[in-house]
């Protein structure tokens, strides 16, 4: 059940951070609408992905979410934008997927 749910979470980052990159890039960078379009396609699949947590309880879902969406970012970002993280970065980061595994997986 855990192997299941780290991987929900890790397809949910992906929709939601490529759908919020998407919006990004079709409204900053002026991509057109079709982008946004998607986006919020990708956006609302996200939401879907969510609810097929294991857990049912929708704010322990929902805030060890936070974290893989924080990780994900900066993820995100190095690979499609160009950031380069400093050690600040690195260590909230593992911090979050700390948070993430107490939350979730705690028990």
């Amino acid at each position: 059940m855990t192997i299941r749910s780290i991987a929900l979470f890790l397809v949910a980052a992906v929709a939601e951070i490529g759908g919020a990159y998407l919006i990004w890039i079709g409204l900053r960078e002026h991509k057109g609408a079709l982008c946004v379009a998607l986006g919020a396609l990708a956006l609302a699949t996200y939401g879907v992905i969510a609810t097929l947590q294991p857990s049912h309880e929708f704010g322990r879902v929902l805030a060890a979410y936070g974290g893989v969406f924080i990780v994900g970012s900066l993820l995100w970002g190095i690979a499609f934008d160009g950031f380069r993280p400093d050690r600040a970065d690195i260590a909230g980061a593992l911090i979050c997927l700390a948070g993430v595994a107490v939350i979730m997986y705690g028990r």
